[in-house]
C-alpha cells in the first residue's frame, strides 16, 4: 500500500486522534529514512485538501476539526459559495455558504479552508432562479490554500491620493492598489483607462485592499484587442507556438502524396461531403455515401487522422497535449494545433486528398444498422457545406433558391469552398440527393437515441460575427436543427462504436463520462420546478425528467428552466473507466471524432490504430504510431483534458459576454436604436426581466422606464399593471425594446420598453 493511502486509512479509523508527524511517524511504524518522504506526502495531502492542519501543527482529516476544503466561488455582491473538494470513493458534499464578512483574504476560485459552523433552517425566498434546499451548512474563511491567480486584468483608475486597478472580473470585489504608473518600470508608462495585468502581492489583511505591480499594458480598455488580450491572460492561453512546434509544423508535407496513401482504403471516388458552421476555421470530419447491392447503402463516418502528421512525444505532440483542446473565442480560435496542420494539411477541405480513420457503416433500407467496419483511408471531399445550405437542400425543393445562398465571408472561415451558383444542376442535384439521403438514416438513429430515454438538452445558441476591425458585428441565434441534428447523430454514433470497441478489446482508453446526478439535487429541482407551477414526479426517473424537458419546449420561461435542468446534473468528464454518458444514456461513449481540436480524440485515434492492426489484421500505414495506452497513463490524463476542457469553455463564455456587451453599448450610441423582439420572463417589484428572441441576450426593463404609468407587482407575481390605465406587462408576454444602458463592469444590459 502506497504511503498516502496508509496515512489516509490510518486517519479514517474511528479512534484516531489528530497528530503531528512524529505520531504519524510512530503510528505508520515507519523508519528514520522514511521521514522526508512522510512530510513530502502530508504537504502533498494538505495542498490537495484531503488533510488539514491544526493547532500545534496537527494533522487530521478536515471533517474531524469541522472543517472543510474547497474552491470558495463569489458573488457580485461579496458573499461566496465554497464547493467542497470531492475525495474519490466518496459523495458529493453539500455546498457552504460564506457571508462576505467571513471571506476573510479570499478571492474567487482560491483553494481555501473554511471552519463550519452550526447548521441552521434556511428561509425559503422568491424564486431566483437557483435550486433551494431545506437546510444549508455556513462557514468562514480561515486559510487559503492555493491562489487560484498570481495575476489579473482590470481597467486602471486614480483618486486624487492613489492608483487602483479595477478587475475585470466583477467577482473580484476588492480593487486593487498600484503605484503611479511612472514608478511602474513600464514603457511607455500605462494611463488612466488602459487595460493591464497586476501582478497580485501577498494580501494578508482583509481590512485594507490587496496591492499589485503592474506588469504590462493591454491597450484601452473595452477596444477589441485589449479585451482578447485580456482572456488570454485570464485563461492562459496563447496564440503563439514554440519555436521547436513550429519547426516541426512546418516540416510536414502541405499534400497527401502517394506513399501516404499507402495500405489506406481508397475512398476518393466515393461521393463525399462536409457540413460545417460559416465560421469554422478547422475541418474534423465528413461523410461519404455508398449504395450497395440488395438496396442497403453505406455511410462512411470518416475523421482527419491527425495522427499521421503528430506522432507521440513530439514537440508538436506535448505542446498539443498541455492545450489539451482549441478554444473559440468570438471571431478567432485558438488552435491546440499550429494553424498549417489545423487549417492545412489535417483540414479535410474540398476537392483535396485528406487521411482520415472511418467508420463504415451499412445501413438497411430499414435503417437499421447491418454491418460497420474500420478502416484507414483517404478521402476527397466533393463539397464543403455550411449548416446554412445543408438546411435548405433538406427543406427548400427549388434548386435556383438554393443556389443563390452566398458563401460565409472569406475573414470568417478556414475555407469558403466553391460557391452554390458556380455548381452545375446536376451537381446540385446530387448534392440535395445524398443529403437527403443521410437525414433519412440520421433522423431515424435520433429517433431511436431519444427512444432509449437520451435528454433532449439541446437549446439554441447565440453566435456572434465580428467585423473585420474585430467589433461585434452581428447576433443570430443559432437553431439546433435539422442540418445540425444530421451532423450529431452520426457523430454520435461513431464514438459510441469507437467506445464499445475498444472496451471489448480490453483497451485502457479515455472515455467520456456524464455520471448520474445526485438524487439530493434532483429533488431540490423537483422543489424550484413547483414555484413555477411544473408539477412533477421523481425526477430520478428518466422518464420523468424526459417527460418535463419536452414540457418546457412550450413553457414561457422554458429557456431559464432548461438551463436550471443543465445546472443540477453533473458536468461531463474524462475517464479512464467507461462509467457511461447519462444524458445521451449510453453505456459506452468516447471522444473520437474532432483530433483537430481535442486531443483526448488523438489519443484515442492513436489506441484504435492500434486496434486494427492487432485486433483486425490491417497492415500498418507509413507514419502513423499506432500503440496502447498505459492504463496508469489514461488516468492522470483524463483529469488533465477534463481540466483543460473546463478553463477553454469558461474563457469562451467570456468572450461570448465581452462581445455581447460590446454589441450592445454599440447601439445604445445610436441616434436611431433599434427594436428588439423580446419576451417577458420574470416579473419584480423594481421591473422586468426580458430575453431577447433573437439573440437570447437577458436584461432588466427597470419600472422607472415605463412612464406612461404607475406600474405595481400584481397580488400573483406574475405581472406588473398601472395602477390608471390598466395596461399588463406579463410572464410570457412579447414586446419589442431598446436597450436604455449598458453597464461594462457589472456586465449587465437594461432595456426600455419601445
Amino acid at each position: 500500500m502506497k504511503l498516502r493511502d496508509r496515512i489516509l486509512k490510518l486517519m479514517h479509523r474511528a479512534d484516531f486522534v489528530p497528530l503531528d508527524a512524529r505520531g504519524l511517524e510512530r503510528n505508520l511504524q515507519l523508519q528514520k529514512r522514511d521521514r522526508r518522504k512522510l512530510e513530502l506526502e502530508i504537504r502533498r495531502l494538505v495542498d490537495a485538501g484531503q488533510v488539514v492542519r491544526i493547532k500545534r501543527d496537527r494533522y487530521c482529516l478536515p471533517s474531524d476539526a469541522d472543517l472543510v476544503t474547497g474552491r470558495i466561488r463569489f458573488r457580485q455582491s461579496g458573499s461566496a459559495i465554497l464547493m467542497p473538494d470531492r475525495m474519490e470513493g466518496e459523495p458529493e458534499s453539500p455546498a457552504v455558504k460564506v457571508d462576505a464578512e467571513d471571506t476573510s483574504v479570499a478571492m474567487h476560485d482560491d483553494h481555501v479552508v473554511v471552519r463550519l459552523r452550526s447548521e441552521r433552517p434556511r428561509k425559503r425566498a422568491r424564486p431566483t432562479g437557483r435550486s433551494v434546499a431545506p437546510r444549508e451548512r455556513r462557514g468562514r474563511v480561515i486559510r487559503i490554500l492555493e491562489r487560484k491567480r498570481t495575476t489579473l486584468t482590470g481597467n486602471l483608475q486614480k483618486t486624487k491620493l492613489f492608483h487602483f486597478v479595477v478587475p475585470d472580473d466583477p467577482r473580484i470585489i476588492h480593487d486593487i492598489y498600484v503605484s503611479a504608473p511612472a514608478e511602474s518600470g513600464l514603457k511607455p508608462a500605462p494611463r488612466i483607462g488602459d487595460k493591464v495585468v497586476v501582478k497580485l502581492l501577498e494580501w494578508t489583511q482583509r481590512h485594507v485592499n490587496p496591492e499589485g505591480r503592474m506588469v504590462e499594458v493591454l491597450g484601452r480598455t473595452n477596444e477589441p484587442s485589449a479585451e482578447f488580450k485580456g482572456i488570454l491572460r485570464k485563461f492562459n492561453l496563447d496564440t503563439t507556438f514554440p519555436q521547436a512546434v513550429a519547426e516541426e509544423a512546418n516540416a510536414v508535407p502541405t499534400e497527401v502524396g502517394p506513399r501516404d496513401r499507402k495500405n489506406r482504403l481508397d475512398l476518393r471516388s466515393v461521393p463525399t461531403l462536409t457540413i460545417d458552421p460559416d465560421d469554422a476555421k478547422d475541418f474534423d470530419d465528413a461523410l461519404s455515401l455508398e449504395y450497395l447491392s440488395g438496396k442497403n447503402i453505406r455511410i462512411g463516418i470518416h475523421i482527419a487522422d491527425v495522427g499521421a502528421y503528430v506522432n507521440p512525444d513530439t514537440a508538436l505532440d506535448r505542446e498539443a497535449q498541455k492545450r489539451g483542446n482549441s478554444t473559440y473565442l468570438v471571431g478567432t480560435v485558438i488552435p491546440m494545433l499550429p494553424e498549417s496542420l489545423s487549417n492545412g494539411i489535417c483540414s479535410l477541405r474540398e476537392d483535396v486528398d485528406r487521411l482520415v480513420k472511418s467508420v463504415l457503416v451499412t445501413f438497411a433500407k430499414n435503417g437499421r444498422v447491418q454491418n460497420v467496419e474500420f478502416a484507414n483511408s483517404v478521402i476527397r471531399s466533393n463539397k464543403r457545406l455550411t449548416y446554412r445550405q445543408a438546411y435548405a437542400l433538406l427543406n427548400e425543393d427549388d434548386l435556383e433558391a438554393v443556389r443563390k445562398l452566398p458563401r460565409p465571408p472569406a475573414h470568417q472561415t478556414g475555407s469558403i469552398g466553391r460557391a452554390l451558383d458556380a455548381l452545375t444542376r446536376r451537381e446540385l442535384e446530387d448534392l440535395q440527393k445524398w443529403v437527403r439521403q443521410l437525414w433519412s438514416f440520421a433522423s431515424r438513429l435520433r429517433k431511436q437515441r431519444m427512444a432509449k430515454g437520451s435528454l433532449e438538452l439541446d437549446m439554441p445558441e447565440t453566435k456572434i460575427y465580428v467585423d473585420k476591425d474585430g467589433y461585434a458585428d452581428r447576433i443570430e441565434k443559432v437553431e439546433n436543427d435539422e442540418s445540425h441534428q444530421l451532423i450529431e447523430e452520426f457523430m454520435l454514433l461513431a464514438n459510441e462504436t469507437v467506445a464499445r470497441t475498444l472496451k471489448n478489446a480490453r483497451l485502457p482508453a479515455l472515455y467520456r463520462v456524464h455520471d448520474e446526478p445526485d438524487p439530493e439535487k434532483l429533488d431540490d429541482l423537483r422543489e424550484f420546478l413547483a414555484t413555477f407551477e411544473i408539477a412533477c414526479g421523481d425526477l430520478k426517473n428518466r422518464k420523468e425528467i424526459v417527460r418535463v424537458l419536452k414540457l418546457l419546449k412550450t413553457h414561457p420561461q422554458g429557456h431559464l428552466l432548461r438551463i436550471q435542468i443543465l445546472r443540477s446534473l453533473k458536468r461531463a468528464v474524462y475517464r479512464s473507466s467507461p462509467d457511461g454518458h447519462y444524458g445521451l444514456s449510453k453505456t459506452d461513449y468516447t471522444h473520437f471524432t474532432s483530433p483537430i481540436r481535442r486531443y483526448s480524440d488523438l489519443v484515442i485515434h492513436r489506441v484504435f490504430g492500434f486496434f486494427l492492426v492487432r485486433f483486425r489484421n490491417q497492415p500498418r500505414v507509413p507514419g502513423v504510431s499506432a500503440i496502447a495506452m498505459p492504463a496508469g497513463k489514461a488516468a492522470t490524463m483524463s483529469e488533465h483534458l477534463s481540466l483543460t476542457e473546463q478553463n477553454s469553455t469558461e474563457a469562451e463564455r467570456e468572450s461570448v459576454k465581452i462581445k455581447l456587451l460590446e454589441f450592445f453599448e454599440r447601439e445604445a450610441r445610436k441616434k436611431r436604436r433599434t427594436r428588439f423582439d423580446a419576451v417577458i420572463l420574470e416579473t419584480r417589484n423594481h421591473g422586468m426581466f426580458v430575453e431577447l428572441t433573437e439573440s437570447m441576450a437577458y436584461g432588466l426593463v427597470h419600472v422607472s422606464t415605463l412612464v406612461d404609468d404607475l406600474y405595481k407587482l400584481e397580488a400573483g407575481g406574475t405581472a406588473l399593471i398601472g395602477r390608471r390605465k390598466r395596461r399588463r406587462y406579463e410572464v410570457g408576454q412579447q414586446i419589442s425594446v431598446q436597450v436604455e444602458r449598458v453597464d461594462r463592469f457589472k456586465r449587465q444590459i437594461d432595456f426600455r420598453v419601445a
